[in-house]
């Protein structure tokens, strides 16, 4: 079994939810398993740690390799340590099959952390570490609901000259990727007998018709908006709520729906748009934001020195883009350019089976080790 491997299982067998996915109590919640489990490795491996707070009980895990020489750059390696909840216990129990190690956090992003964590330690316990850059890994908290700890980090103005984000993008370096923002709609009526329902304003109606347009003729509109690492633009009607019961004419309606942005599209242009959509075609409904912080979208210059360097390491001629948000935008908000690189596929992660290809894995640490080993 190598190192990567052992590392991974060791890993999913730490359960590491998201605290704000499971009851208050659960067991089976909070990253600090995990954090503390790394942080005795790296200990024990001779390198400095630093456990930084970003909310009670939760912590970012950092961890350094020093440069032979004077620190003239530095390299952040930016995995998250949540997970989703488990579909059953059983994923907390890692399991090869064949060529996939399935288990809770296997590509999302357990991968990450196990790959980027060997490939430090290989690096401090060889003759290969850069001479003038210093390799630090941050293992975040909360990147699932709210970017807690890549927000903690940025806010703290950490410097850095590039942050590989972890994540599952099939060994591509993604330079790109959709920002996410969530609106609430509400509308108001007014209430009355639903045997006089002529008395009454159905709010649900007035929502029905608001639904019916942004599916419609603004999904098709936001069809013809396109970039071209990332596609289009797009939104979902997630939720919908209203009404009391059949014979109560609903007074208030509620909606939440998914919008996801394209680079140069900001949250208050988004929600400017619908309004003036709304008021266009007669319709009426307050708009607020279901984010406590902007989840913008990533574009990254292929061309700063290190972000060609490293695609060239793993061989990738053209940018990459993704359609899902990570804590890269919010670092690269915070100054640091920011790429998002990782061993298995998006497509496997949250899923009751979440696997990821025990070649990818390795290959993942081999390709981190061949561009970090080559810095200056």
């Amino acid at each position: 079994m190598t190192p990567t491997l052992k590392l991974l299982r060791e890993l999913i067998a730490l359960p590491s939810v998201n605290p704000s996915l499971l009851p208050a109590g659960d067991p089976r919640a909070g990253e600090q398993r995990v954090a503390e489990f790394l942080a005795a490795t790296a200990g024990a491996a001779g390198l400095d740690v630093d456990l930084q707070e970003v909310l009670p009980g939760r912590w970012n895990f950092l961890t350094r390799l020093t440069p032979t020489g004077k620190v003239r750059q530095r390299v952040l390696l930016a995995p998250h340590l949540d997970t989703v909840p488990a579909a059953t216990d059983d994923q907390f129990d890692p399991r090869v099959r064949g060529t996939r190690l399935y288990g809770r956090g296997a590509c999302d992003t357990k991968g990450s952390v196990a790959a980027m964590f060997t490939a430090l330690l290989t690096l401090a316990q060889t003759r290969t570490r850069p001479a003038n850059t210093e390799i630090v890994f941050a293992g975040l908290v909360d990147e699932e609901i709210g970017q807690a700890g890549s927000r903690a980090l940025a806010a703290a103005r950490f410097p850095a000259d590039l942050a590989i984000v972890g994540e599952p993008t099939t060994l591509r370096v993604v330079t790109a990727h959709k920002g996410n923002l969530w609106l609430k709609l509400t509308t108001k009526g007014k209430a009355a007998h639903g045997s006089r329902p002529d008395l009454g304003r159905n709010a649900i109606l007035e929502m029905a018709r608001i639904v019916q347009l942004l599916e419609t003729g603004y999904a098709a509109e936001l069809a013809t908006r396109r970039h071209p690492s990332l596609g289009c633009a797009t939104v979902n009607t997630g939720t919908i709520r209203g009404g009391g019961q059949a014979n109560i004419v609903p007074a208030k309606c509620v909606i939440t729906i998914d919008r996801r942005t394209l680079p140069g599209e900001t949250d208050a242009a988004v929600a400017r748009e619908l309004k003036t959509l709304l008021r266009q075609h007669g319709l009426s409904a307050t708009i607020t934001s279901e984010k406590s912080g902007a989840c913008r979208p990533l574009e990254t210059d292929c061309e700063l020195p290190l972000v060609r360097q490293f695609m060239q390491t793993v061989r990738q001629t053209k940018p990459v883009g993704a359609n899902y948000f990570c804590d890269a935008a919010v670092l690269a908000a915070g100054g640091i350019p920011s790429v998002v690189f990782g061993p298995g596929d998006i497509a496997q992660a949250h899923t009751a089976d979440e696997w990821i290809a025990l070649a990818s894995l390795e290959k993942a640490r081999d390709l981190l080790v061949r561009f970090l080993g080559g810095l200056a």
